[in-house]
């Protein structure tokens, strides 16, 4: 996934956060960030431990984020908290693994509760660890296989047809600017989104536009501030622009 273009976000901890951080790190295609761990203490901490050398190379090629000041320590409640963080900035949450009772789960709830994607990998019939992710799956998770099944449920585009904004003081212009066909598309897109919240099937209905492009437009106007996501994978327009 990370080969394609794809930040991966966890939360440093031991098992399948770290393998995620470490996969993402090796699979890096060497354009936006490779990972994002979200993270329970203050900054100047690393937990666990033996994530130290982890958590630097992160740094170097993601990011970590915190909501506590420098010096929280590792508290239990901070950790189960974050997760909503680990959600909420992601385009959908893969469970790997969870019991009945963990914290994967409450992050797919949480997920959920964003309007994001949810996805489980299936386990052995016999294992507990498997237990959590059947009982997402039964309830409309996506069964994913392999990371092909990831990119195709995202629909994933190409990373070459991605775009990088050019925030250097060489790209800003003074004055208005000639009316682009980026911005007839947008208005376009905004036209056919009306002012009722609306699903991504019926918005692709409404202006006949692939999937790909239409995901790109629509998070082009979310940081715009002109379009909210709602939860079960609705959008609305936000105010009058």
């Amino acid at each position: 996934m990370a080969a394609n273009g794809l930040t991966i976000v966890s939360g440093l901890a031991l098992g399948v956060d770290g393998a995620a951080h470490e996969g993402a790190l090796l699979g890096h295609a060497g354009q936006g960030l490779a990972t994002i761990a979200i993270v329970g203490t203050g900054l100047d901490r690393v937990y666990p431990r033996q994530h130290r050398d982890l958590a630097h190379r992160i740094a170097q090629n993601g990011l970590i984020l915190s909501e506590y000041p420098l010096g929280t320590p590792p508290l239990a409640p901070n950790f189960p908290r974050r997760n909503r963080l680990i959600s909420g900035l992601s385009q959908a949450t893969l469970v790997v693994e969870a019991a009945l009772q963990s914290g994967s789960l409450i992050t797919a709830k949480q997920a959920l509760e964003q309007g994001r994607d949810v996805m489980a990998i299936p386990g052995s019939i016999h294992s507990t660890q498997s237990k959590g992710c059947h009982a997402l799956i039964k309830h409309g998770a996506k069964l994913v296989e392999s990371a092909q099944d990831v990119l195709e449920e995202l629909r994933t585009p190409a990373p070459l047809t991605q775009q990088t904004l050019d925030l250097s003081t060489d790209g800003m212009t003074t004055g208005p600017r000639p009316k682009s066909q980026e911005d007839k598309a947008e208005q376009s897109l905004l036209r056919a989104l009306g002012h009722d919240p609306v699903s991504l099937d019926a918005l692709q209905a409404r202006c006949g536009w692939p999937t790909a492009q239409l995901q790109a437009q629509l998070l082009e106007l979310e940081l715009m501030g002109q379009v909210g996501r709602l939860p079960g994978g609705l959008f609305q327009r936000i105010g009058s622009a």
